[in-house]
């Protein structure tokens, strides 16, 4: 028999159709779960990173690469290690060859999330249907860029047709909120766009330009620092005018997580050293940081809000991209450091006064869930419902395997249906189909545990179970 003959006699006929209604659901209860709960369930985006100006200002996009590719570090490394050259990712090759790499790139991204995530995407917002290739690129470039000149393309257009109902920025303490002002009285816009309190340029006084932000605290604030209590005072300030704002969460990236027990004396003397210039040693400085974030989780459990922790990252290991790039560009990778120790530690100071906040950890490392998931467990209650949260699963952990190791983590070791869902975590304005993506394999996961006898043919039960974790735990965790 000939090769084509062999092609021929294949049988094709249990072939699935590439991103059907059926992706990603091996059985029909999870297609039950999926098309009559998680489908329709709407967004709730509590962490991500879309600039609010883009959404006050309703942005409009001049072409697919603009919306796609800026900023998107995720593609801009898998660009890189197809080997294509710099300059069509982040430098000044025009707009359409930069798509065109990236469409060239896209057949050998099998396996990779972006695979899926791309087409999803391309189908959802664009109703192409045609695989991205070098081949289909410059018919998908042309079709994308007639449908991005459509009313509904602009930035509040994207979030509309998305079903988001709360998205929650990431925002400086320095922030004006501006933007956050105006889009609360805009009743035109029913989506609520929330800022999230992100101090970390307050707990590194070592790095480059805190004395620079101290003083911007301080004008935002109304108030000079020069002391502890002058920061403390200015944070507090800055919270208080946050919380007015809609503001319900804290974000912190902790590299490392450390605890260093000291005196507020001592966390004093480490600021007024950095602030004359004097650079304090390591010890004053874990001290420093220790104290100011217990402080800080006391705050947010005065004012009802959820403390993120984002652990394990390693930032900027690339020297030389870094000095061309700046941060965030797509050389950041996961840490290994020991982290339920010194965490267990900050926590316990925080319950130990009865003002331990409600909580989300999220592992950049997947191999610490089930330490940060049996900690978690070691803190709750309160009448909360999962008070301390294993967060969602993070950047590198952001695919099938993480999703899943994550989901049968928290169902082994916590209450997986108090889960408060998935987030973006992302700056694109047509990355929620990342939602859709999360919500298929929950329900493939719920019902194959019900094929295989290991659940109840409940679908009610079941089906209640993933809204909540599709929604409406976040609306009740957060107080939406």
């Amino acid at each position: 028999m000939t090769d084509d003959k062999k092609t021929e006699s294949r049988n094709t006929s249990a072939l699935r159709t590439f991103l059907d209604n059926r992706f990603l659901l091996m059985s029909p209860t999870a297609q039950h779960l999926f098309d009559e709960y998680a489908k329709a369930s709407p967004i709730m985006d509590f962490h991500c990173h879309i600039p609010p100006a883009d959404i006050a200002l309703d942005r409009r996009f001049a072409n697919i690469t603009e919306l796609w590719l800026g900023g998107d570090h995720y593609k801009w490394r898998a660009m890189r290690g197809n080997g294509v050259e710099e300059k069509f990712i982040t430098g000044d090759a025009p707009d359409r060859e930069k798509f065109c790499k990236w469409a060239e790139t896209m057949p050998k991204l099998i396996g990779n999330p972006l695979y899926h995530w791309t087409h999803l995407e391309l189908q959802r917002y664009f109703g192409i249907y045609t695989v991205l290739d070098a081949d289909s690129a410059n018919e998908i470039w042309d079709a994308c860029n007639a449908r991005l000149a459509a009313p509904n393309f602009s930035a509040r257009g994207l979030i509309l047709q998305s079903n988001v109902k709360v998205i929650c920025t990431t925002d400086d303490p320095t922030d004006s909120l501006e933007h956050h002002l105006e889009l609360a009285k805009d009743a035109s816009f029913p989506v609520r766009v929330l800022p999230t309190f992100r101090p970390d340029k307050a707990l590194y006084l070592e790095r480059p330009g805190f004395t620079d932000w101290v003083a911007k605290l301080g004008t935002a604030a109304g108030c000079p620092v020069r002391t502890l209590a002058d920061l403390t005072m200015a944070l507090s300030l800055r919270m208080d005018f946050f919380h007015a704002a809609g503001c319900r969460l804290s974000d912190h990236s902790l590299e490392p997580v450390v605890f260093e027990a000291g005196t507020e004396t001592d966390a004093d003397n480490a600021l007024r050293k950095m602030l004359s210039g004097n650079r304090p040693d390591a010890q004053e400085i874990r001290r420093y940081r220790t104290w100011l974030l217990i402080w800080l989780g006391r705050q947010y459990a005065r004012l009802g809000w959820a403390m993120q922790l984002h652990l394990l990252a390693q930032r900027n290991n690339n020297n030389v991209m870094y000095g061309l790039l700046g941060p965030d560009t797509g050389f950041d990778t996961m840490a290994d450091d020991g982290v339920a120790g010194p965490l267990a530690q900050v926590m316990d100071a925080m319950s130990s006064t009865g003002e331990l906040p409600k909580m989300i950890l999220y592992s950049l490392n997947g191999k610490d869930l089930d330490a940060l998931a049996a900690l978690a467990g070691c803190f709750q209650g309160g009448g909360i419902p999962g008070k301390i949260q294993l967060g969602a699963p993070w950047w590198f952990n952001d695919q099938r395997d993480g999703m899943e190791r994550h989901l049968r983590t928290l169902g082994n070791m916590g209450v997986l249906g108090c889960f408060v869902g998935m987030l973006t975590d992302s700056r694109s304005l047509v990355s929620y189909p990342r939602h859709e993506y999360f919500r298929r394999i929950l329900c493939n996961l719920i019902g194959g545990w019900v094929e295989a006898g290991e659940l109840p043919d409940d679908p009610d039960m079941l089906g209640n179970i993933v809204k909540d974790i599709c929604h409406r735990n976040a609306e009740q965790y957060f107080s939406f």
